[in-house]
């Protein structure tokens, strides 16, 4: 268990922040793993004692006053060096500790200074997302023929492939959920958004209902994609949806997944449509445009277009 001060943040992050059950439970895992250096580094445990089963719900409020940005770069360098925790980790790390100690000084006020408002992230390499190209996304789509589920899968990929919804989103729809050419989806935090279907979706859509077995849980809600068993379908089962038709479609498995589909829809949306980053912001769901810049990568059909427009790309020598 957290120290009492700890616990209170976390429920301030569930019924105040809204936070995804996700982001608490990494939240919790990141406090207690920062809590637990702090017990070694105050050396109120023995130098030998094991660190992953530390006890910190005795830390009082002493202990958190005491707290310096000095201590936080401590534990940074701790995961880097001792947990060999990567830059992504320790950026997770960092917003959870400045979510955490602005918490405690400017809405519980248990604190008389935060020692993470000048704590800096660690920079990130910039990686461009793995996505399929035009044609292979037609091939994935192509390949859901004969199969058991067919209108079915081929209305997972479909989606997708055109909307760029999460995994989460997509097994989360109700059929209540679809109203003429528009869909609700519920993203991070519980954030509703509205999804424009196209002409795809919604052939995709009225062919699997056609065939769908109606299915309504305990609480009377319908979902829409329905496993086997005759209940919601679970995540785990997409991902091996997924997988499976990348394989037959003659792709990677190792380099596309689920996810990796969402990152396709936003490429081919944004490298064919001619799509505002902003607009593509809100079809994504990210809270911040920075996050929807990974998209704006210039994907080496274009690298290719803008040399062969060069004017001199037909001079030849005599």
């Amino acid at each position: 268990m957290l120290p009492p001060y700890g616990e209170d943040f976390l429920l301030y992050l569930d019924t105040i922040a809204n936070k995804s059950p996700k982001t608490i439970h990494e939240y919790y895992y990141d406090l207690l793993m920062f809590f637990r250096f702090i017990k070694l580094r105050r050396r109120l445990a023995p130098k030998d004692a094991e660190f992953d089963t530390l006890e910190v719900a005795d830390l009082d409020m002493d202990i958190l006053k005491s707290i310096t940005l000095t201590d936080l770069y401590a534990f940074l360098n701790y995961i880097n060096s001792e947990r060999g925790n990567k830059a992504a980790t320790r950026g997770r790390k960092v917003s959870c500790l400045r979510s955490f100690f602005k918490y405690c000084f400017a809405r519980a006020r248990i604190i008389p200074e935060n020692p993470a408002a000048e704590l800096e992230s660690p920079k990130l390499g910039r990686r461009l997302p793995k996505y399929l190209e035009l044609d292979e996304s037609r091939d994935l789509l192509n390949s859901v023929d004969g199969e058991e589920f067919e209108e079915r899968d081929y209305c997972i990929l479909t989606l997708f492939l055109n909307c760029g919804m999460r995994l989460s989103e997509l097994v989360g729809i109700n059929v209540t959920d679809i109203r003429e050419d528009t869909l609700n989806v519920t993203g991070k935090g519980n954030k509703e958004r509205t999804v424009y279907l196209n002409d795809a979706c919604l052939k995709a859509i009225t062919d699997y209902l056609a065939v769908r077995e109606d299915v309504t849980e305990k609480n009377g809600v319908r979902p829409l994609f329905v496993s086997k068993r005759k209940k919601r379908i679970s995540p785990k089962t997409v991902e091996y949806t997924v997988k499976k038709y990348i394989i037959k479609a003659g792709l990677d498995p190792s380099k596309y997944s689920a996810h990796k589909l969402r990152h396709t829809a936003a490429t081919l949306m944004y490298t064919y449509g001619n799509v505002d980053i902003r607009a593509l912001q809100e079809i994504l769901g990210h809270e911040s445009v920075a996050t929807t810049q990974i998209y704006t990568h210039v994907n080496s059909r274009q690298l290719k277009d803008a040399v062969n427009s060069n004017p001199l790309a037909s001079e030849n020598r005599n």
